[in-house]
Protein backbone atom coordinates (compact mmCIF):
# COMPACT_ATOMS: atom_id res chain seq x y z
CA UNK A 1 0.00 0.00 0.00
CA UNK A 2 1.18 3.68 -0.83
CA UNK A 3 0.43 6.27 1.22
CA UNK A 4 0.10 10.00 0.02
CA UNK A 5 0.01 11.80 2.75
CA UNK A 6 1.68 9.84 5.60
CA UNK A 7 1.47 12.68 8.34
CA UNK A 8 -2.78 12.00 7.69
CA UNK A 9 -2.91 9.00 9.51
CA UNK A 10 -2.15 10.17 12.99
CA UNK A 11 -5.85 11.72 12.98
CA UNK A 12 -7.48 7.78 12.03
CA UNK A 13 -9.37 8.18 15.23
CA UNK A 14 -10.17 11.24 14.43
CA UNK A 15 -11.61 10.06 11.42
CA UNK A 16 -13.17 7.36 13.28
CA UNK A 17 -14.95 9.98 15.48
CA UNK A 18 -16.49 11.99 13.17
CA UNK A 19 -17.65 9.16 11.48
CA UNK A 20 -19.20 7.45 14.59
CA UNK A 21 -20.95 10.90 14.92
CA UNK A 22 -22.22 11.07 11.30
CA UNK A 23 -23.62 8.11 11.55
CA UNK A 24 -25.36 9.14 14.92
CA UNK A 25 -27.08 11.70 13.57
CA UNK A 26 -28.32 10.25 11.20
CA UNK A 27 -29.65 7.25 12.92
CA UNK A 28 -30.84 9.53 15.52
CA UNK A 29 -33.14 11.84 13.74
CA UNK A 30 -34.58 8.75 11.87
CA UNK A 31 -35.02 7.62 15.66
CA UNK A 32 -37.29 10.58 16.87
CA UNK A 33 -38.86 10.60 13.61
CA UNK A 34 -40.54 7.03 14.44
CA UNK A 35 -41.21 8.07 18.08
CA UNK A 36 -42.87 11.53 17.43
CA UNK A 37 -45.56 9.41 15.61
CA UNK A 38 -45.46 5.98 15.45
CA UNK A 39 -48.98 5.29 13.98
CA UNK A 40 -48.32 7.36 11.23
CA UNK A 41 -44.83 6.47 10.43
CA UNK A 42 -45.81 2.63 11.02
CA UNK A 43 -48.34 3.02 8.19
CA UNK A 44 -45.58 4.95 5.67
CA UNK A 45 -42.91 1.52 6.59
CA UNK A 46 -45.29 -1.16 6.42
CA UNK A 47 -45.18 -1.77 9.70
CA UNK A 48 -47.02 -2.20 13.55
CA UNK A 49 -46.96 0.83 15.47
CA UNK A 50 -45.30 -1.20 17.91
CA UNK A 51 -42.47 -1.84 16.53
CA UNK A 52 -41.86 1.32 15.12
CA UNK A 53 -41.51 2.58 18.70
CA UNK A 54 -39.42 -0.44 19.04
CA UNK A 55 -37.21 0.58 16.10
CA UNK A 56 -37.28 4.45 17.16
CA UNK A 57 -35.73 3.63 20.55
CA UNK A 58 -33.41 1.26 19.24
CA UNK A 59 -32.04 3.84 16.91
CA UNK A 60 -31.55 6.54 18.83
CA UNK A 61 -30.17 4.18 21.41
CA UNK A 62 -27.82 2.82 19.01
CA UNK A 63 -26.90 6.51 17.89
CA UNK A 64 -26.22 7.51 21.43
CA UNK A 65 -23.96 4.69 21.78
CA UNK A 66 -22.34 4.95 18.98
CA UNK A 67 -21.33 8.85 19.11
CA UNK A 68 -20.31 8.61 22.68
CA UNK A 69 -18.47 5.57 22.53
CA UNK A 70 -20.32 3.82 24.67
CA UNK A 71 -20.48 -0.17 23.87
CA UNK A 72 -20.18 1.50 20.54
CA UNK A 73 -19.22 -1.76 18.64
CA UNK A 74 -22.52 -3.47 19.67
CA UNK A 75 -24.79 -0.38 19.25
CA UNK A 76 -22.90 -0.25 15.45
CA UNK A 77 -24.21 -4.04 15.38
CA UNK A 78 -27.81 -3.23 16.44
CA UNK A 79 -27.39 -0.43 13.89
CA UNK A 80 -26.54 -2.88 11.05
CA UNK A 81 -29.39 -5.30 11.67
CA UNK A 82 -31.63 -2.24 11.49
CA UNK A 83 -30.29 -1.68 8.04
CA UNK A 84 -30.28 -5.44 6.87
CA UNK A 85 -34.21 -5.28 7.59
CA UNK A 86 -34.74 -2.07 5.76
CA UNK A 87 -32.80 -3.53 2.89
CA UNK A 88 -34.92 -6.60 2.79
CA UNK A 89 -38.02 -4.71 3.24
CA UNK A 90 -36.99 -2.33 0.35
CA UNK A 91 -35.13 -5.36 -2.26
CA UNK A 92 -38.11 -7.66 -1.29
CA UNK A 93 -41.12 -6.12 -0.52
CA UNK A 94 -41.30 -3.26 -2.54
CA UNK A 95 -39.31 -3.88 -5.32
CA UNK A 96 -36.80 -0.93 -5.06
CA UNK A 97 -33.88 -0.41 -6.91
CA UNK A 98 -30.80 0.06 -5.89
CA UNK A 99 -30.24 3.74 -6.76
CA UNK A 100 -33.38 6.30 -6.59
CA UNK A 101 -35.23 8.39 -3.97
CA UNK A 102 -35.70 5.59 -2.07
CA UNK A 103 -33.16 2.68 -3.18
CA UNK A 104 -30.89 0.93 -0.72
CA UNK A 105 -28.00 2.11 -1.51
CA UNK A 106 -28.60 4.98 1.00
CA UNK A 107 -29.02 2.20 3.59
CA UNK A 108 -26.12 0.03 2.01
CA UNK A 109 -23.41 2.41 2.95
CA UNK A 110 -25.35 3.28 6.78
CA UNK A 111 -24.80 -0.60 6.79
CA UNK A 112 -20.38 -0.27 5.57
CA UNK A 113 -20.53 2.73 8.19
CA UNK A 114 -21.09 0.80 10.66
CA UNK A 115 -19.15 -2.08 9.95
CA UNK A 116 -16.52 0.03 9.61
CA UNK A 117 -17.33 1.00 13.33
CA UNK A 118 -17.55 -2.55 14.31
CA UNK A 119 -14.23 -3.63 12.53
CA UNK A 120 -12.28 -0.57 13.80
CA UNK A 121 -13.72 -0.60 17.39
CA UNK A 122 -14.25 2.84 16.58
CA UNK A 123 -11.10 4.25 17.40
CA UNK A 124 -9.70 5.97 20.27
CA UNK A 125 -11.38 9.44 20.97
CA UNK A 126 -14.57 9.31 23.14
CA UNK A 127 -17.01 11.68 23.78
CA UNK A 128 -17.77 11.43 27.52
Amino acid sequence: MHVVFPALLQFGDVGLLLLRLMVAVVFFASGVNHLKDPVARSQSIGASPRFTVFLGAAEVLGSIGVALGILTQLAAIGLILIMLGAIQKKIFVWKTAFWGGHGWHYDLMLLVMNLTIVLTGGGKLVVL
